[in-house]
């Protein structure tokens, strides 16, 4: 097998050429530096392991490789390494938490254990010196503490214990490196020692909260613990600087030996190292070492008399000190000497010193990492990450650069072939939120946090003009105009604020034309254009208020932005992103993506909604589109979109229709995707993993999305296949049977003449059609739908279509119903909105309150199609003695509302009651 035959650096052998998925995760930058980093390697090949969202990353770094061990959905919460770095276990947060084991060699996941804590996810793992055993604490208020055995093939550990919320919450554990069967976890004011049998369950002795009294000096609140090389002894860092000793009662070695009672643990002293606080803590081999929020390391022996210091003016706090696993040869080791990672020796004055064989990484909370060579304390750093979130992404329009901005002022930009660093720029008075470069690639414009503007070039990083300061909230959007005479910006005040391109002593500035309140919403997109007669920049912005605002460049003036058209795109769902799409007819239309995950083509001249299609469905909505750019081996004639929901970046096909084989995700940052960039040749594609502080690149096989859409089917397939029970089922019968009744009564159900069987119904019936197979369009909705039908035609022929057939049906009707189907939250959402609590705590609307909302908001109904409706709901149809069948009488109809209709109106009473609908238990 691949595990058996396994060697070190293996990995970096395979062949990945070849891809099964239409995106590939290909490098991933910068990484979660609240979690440790691990030397797996070092020498020729020095290896580490992190971690980056949800993924682990093993990355060579002398010769520029990763290889990354996916698995997660959810972004890893925390890892273990064995002490001969081959096996590594991590876990994540939650929901469905997965604990994985790797054989980092072969990169194969040996091991996954589901729902082992399902609710909250894991804080704290640890692997024992044997790689044996696991020990795992939950995230949850009620912290529950498991040991498992990863090598047997079940799902439950082999003991188990809960903790009592007063032992605070236990975030790092660590085992006995000489008995597996004890291990000590600790929060910041206790540590709980433990013992466990499998014939038995998990044993916990845990220590008196440590106050200023216990030992008349303060102790500070607790980082890390481990176990003292003499296996007598526990050791507890503080934040006050200062080693706690644990002395441990007959202490044993042996799993049989071990009682149904732990032995006891007792808090013998407090022995004061420093004045910083110890935020790492580790035992190697004879000595104990420490690191500091003074980015120092420092070695002790077993008595705790300093040994050697390394520190570095540049190293901020050590979040976590890993040793190389590769030993050199000491210039000065004794043969037979029983320190082998070691020598030590006394000069004239008695002081103890130390030579150390292993270099060792260190990884600081201000995600910076250095390689630490003991030979010649030389300090290597080897990266410097985002310390804050991670939110804007911008690719150069000609060359294979990509900029990333962060909340802590960070600008980078790199090389995204070779990947390799170019520049930087620090900001240090706000966040960077967007980024974007002109079209020709000379300029990069940068949105802050503090409602500042810059425009750097786009090679140095250099500013080209003073900052710009007229926004009043964070900058949300950048854009510049086709021919960079314009740039306009989106903030979160909901304005739309536009600079333009001037000329002053012949060389080119930018200057501040004007600002508008554009929206009353959140800002979703700003979008630059072209108009078709006159190749002038377009400008438009889409807001959470449904509304696109088209702007008049040309007539606008100094402090007067001019709006041209403001246009409510939708009436129910909230658009949340916006592109143009590409000219695939001779019509042309700009697309848009909702909260409903429906797409629409509105027709860039009218405004007018041509066509509603079902969209990604992959668990949130989209919230960014980009049209991919054409690669020069791709077919001319396909198209691809680029998006990005919460937590996923995905493909799709174009043209947009409904098919769901056209498109595919994949979980890029599990706690929210926050930008998209696309590279100019259309080969790569990088998401920003906002609060993750990460960014991706994903490599790009459209041949691949092409091929499952291929075996998806073809025509009406893939649309048979989203029907209930398929193209055989019962739902496609009733179909069937409704698309012919209707042809009868349009030809008059008492007819003697000979019938006209046709495949077509008029576009007039849809609606009921629509309704009787369960789908309720509101009289918008049903004139989209209508209009759709009628003008799909009209610009290539100049006619209209009068009629549908059941094909065209089908996926007008699967384009247009609820992606999610009918939902009974959303019945009780709007009672809560529009409703009040009766005196059983109930929300409900009053019944006149009920019948007037109907007749006087929204889609208006007149009193008698209240009537009529609602009389048919109940069953009864009062009409007036000798009248026609279908002649109403409100009188009767208002006496039948009062006699059926409860008068305090809860969400169920109108769902089953009233609508007669089933309610899902």
């Amino acid at each position: 097998s691949m595990v058996w035959a396994a060697t070190p650096g293996m990995l970096f052998r395979k062949n990945r050429d070849s891809s099964l998925h239409p995106l590939d995760l290909s490098w991933v930058f910068g990484y979660n530096s609240s979690l440790a980093v691990h030397s797996l390697m070092d020498g020729e090949d020095r290896v580490l392991l992190y971690i980056s969202s949800h993924t682990v990353v093993i990355h060579d770094v002398l010769q520029n490789r990763q290889f990354h061990l996916q698995g997660h959905t959810n972004v890893i919460s925390c890892l273990c390494v064995s002490e001969d770095k081959r096996w590594v276990a991590t876990a994540d947060g939650g929901p469905d938490a997965l604990i994985i084991v790797w054989d980092s060699y072969s990169g194969v996941p040996v091991r996954t254990i589901f729902e082992s804590h399902s609710e909250d996810g894991v804080c704290a793992i640890a692997i024992s010196q044997d790689a044996k055993y696991l020990v795992t604490i939950s995230a949850a208020t009620v912290q529950k503490v498991c040991v498992w055995k990863w090598t047997l093939p079940t799902e439950k550990p082999i003991c188990s214990t809960e903790l009592e919320p007063e032992f605070g919450y236990q975030d790092y554990v660590i085992f006995n490196p000489q008995n597996p069967h004890e291990f000590v976890s600790n929060s910041k004011t206790q540590v709980i020692f433990y013992l466990w049998v499998i014939s038995h369950s998990l044993h916990s002795h845990t220590a008196w909260l440590l106050s200023p009294q216990t030992f008349k000096c303060p102790v500070g609140r607790f980082s890390q613990s481990v176990f003292h090389v003499n296996n007598t002894q526990a050791l507890t860092g503080t934040s006050a600087g200062k080693l706690v000793v644990w002395d441990m009662d007959n202490p044993r070695t042996l799993p049989e030996e071990l009682l149904a009672k732990p032995h006891g643990v007792t808090a013998t002293k407090v022995v004061s190292l420093q004045k910083e606080s110890l935020t790492v803590l580790k035992v190697l081999e004879s000595c104990i070492a420490t690191g500091d929020v003074k980015g120092q390391v420092k070695f002790y022996d077993g008595q705790l008399r300093l040994l050697t210091i390394y520190s570095h003016d540049k190293v901020g706090p050590i979040r976590s000190i890993s040793f190389s696993p590769i030993l050199r040869d000491p210039p000065s080791a004794l043969p037979g000497s029983s320190q082998p990672f070691l020598t030590s020796w006394s000069d004239s004055s008695n002081s103890v010193s130390l030579t150390l064989n292993r270099n060792f990484i260190l990884s600081t909370s201000d995600a910076t990492m250095f390689h630490v060579a003991t030979d010649s304390t030389n300090f290597e750093r080897i990266m410097t990450e985002a310390k804050k979130a991670v939110n804007a992404i911008a690719c150069h329009p000609q060359e294979p650069f990509v900029a990333v901005g962060s909340h802590c002022g960070l600008l980078k930009v790199w090389e995204y072939k070779q990947t390799q660093y170019l520049v930087s720029r620090i900001f240090t008075e706000a966040g960077i939120q967007c980024l974007s470069y002109d079209p020709e690639g000379h300029f990069l414009a940068a949105g802050f946090t503090d409602g500042s503007v810059y425009i750097l070039d786009a090679i140095s990083l250099q500013s080209i003009c003073k900052e710009f300061q007229f926004s009043q909230g964070p900058v949300t959007h950048i854009s510049f105009s086709h021919d960079s005479k314009y740039l306009a910006t989106a903030d979160e005040n909901y304005s739309v604020t536009v600079y333009k391109r001037v000329l002053q002593n012949g060389s080119r500035c930018w200057e501040h034309l004007a600002g508008l309140d554009s929206h009353y919403k959140p800002i979703r997109s700003i979008l630059f254009g072209v108009h078709s007669d006159s190749n002038e920049p377009r400008l438009l912005s889409l807001g959470e208020d449904r509304q696109l605002v088209e702007y008049d460049l040309n007539s606008s003036i100094k402090d007067h932005l001019v709006v041209t058209h403001r246009d409510r795109l939708e009436q129910v769902a909230v658009p949340l992103c916006l592109t143009w799409y590409p000219q695939l007819s001779t019509e042309s239309f700009f697309l848009t993506a909702n909260n409903c995950y429906k797409m629409k083509l509105y027709n860039t001249t009218t405004k007018m909604c041509r066509k509603t299609l079902l969209g990604p469905t992959y668990g949130s909505p989209l919230e960014k589109i980009q049209i991919l750019p054409r690669t020069s081996s791709a077919d001319p004639q396909q198209h691809y979109l680029v998006y990005i929901t919460k937590d996923k970046v995905g493909l799709q096909m174009l043209p947009v229709d409904g098919n769901p084989h056209k498109s595919s995700a994949f979980i890029c940052h599990p706690d929210g995707a926050s930008d998209l960039a696309i590279s100019h040749d259309g080969r790569y594609i990088f998401t920003a993993g906002g609060k993750e502080r990460t960014f991706m690149k994903w490599k790009v096989n459209l041949h691949v999305l092409d091929a499952a859409a291929f075996l998806g089917g073809e025509d009406l397939i893939p649309f048979y296949n989203l029907l209930d029970g398929g193209r055989e089922g019962k739902f496609f019968r009733e179909l069937e049977d409704y698309f012919y009744y209707v042809q009868l009564c349009s030809q008059g159900i008492k007819t003697l003449e000979t019938r006209q069987v046709s495949t077509h119904i008029p576009l007039e019936e849809i609606p009921s059609v629509m309704r009787a197979i369960g789908f309720y369009p509101s009289e918008e909705e049903i004139e989209e739908m209508i209009n759709e039908v009628k003008f799909s035609k009209y610009a290539d022929t100049g006619e209209e279509v009068t009629k549908i057939n059941l094909d065209d049906f089908i996926k007008l009707y699967i384009n247009h119903r609820p992606a999610l189907g009918l939902s009974m939250k959303t019945i009780q959402r709007a009672f809560q909105i529009l409703g009040y609590d009766n005196k059983k705590g109930d929300k409900v609307i009053d019944r006149g309150d009920f019948l007037s909302l109907l007749q006087c908001r929204g889609e208006q109904m007149t009193e008698d199609e209240l009537a009529e409706c609602l009389t048919t709901l109940l069953g009864r149809r009062p009409r007036k003695e000798g009248s026609e069948l279908d002649s109403y009488d409100p009188t009767g109809a208002a006496a039948l509302t009062e006699e059926e209709i409860p008068a305090e109106i809860t969400a169920e009473i109108f769902v089953a009651d009233i609508l007669g609908l089933p309610i899902a238990e």
